[in-house]
């Protein structure tokens, strides 16, 4: 498991990444206002939570950028489908 450091137009977010199993990994970047988390963390819960998050898949480490979906909030703020890791970053913060 790592916790990477991750700067984007004089930003710090934080990233973590980690194999979870053998081939299986899981991926979260933290912004200030919301984060974005794999596939294996859940979309639903974030909902009910009124979190801004996004979800990737088929990523392997915090350098993915395929973007995939967001939460209503995350929506609000201009998070939608295909935008990539760092459009989403910058929204977030």
């Amino acid at each position: 498991m790592t916790l990477k450091e991750v700067l984007l137009n004089g930003k710090k977010y934080w990233g973590f990444e980690g194999e979870i199993y053998p081939g299986s990994n899981l991926v979260f970047i933290k912004g200030s206002i919301g984060f974005i988390m794999c596939g294996y963390l859940n979309l639903e819960t974030a909902e009910k939570m009124n979190n801004v998050a996004a979800i990737v898949t088929g990523v392997k480490s915090v350098d993915d950028t395929l973007k995939k979906n967001s939460t209503t909030n995350a929506q609000k703020i201009g998070v939608v489908s295909g935008i990539s890791v760092l459009e989403t970053l910058e929204k977030i913060g």
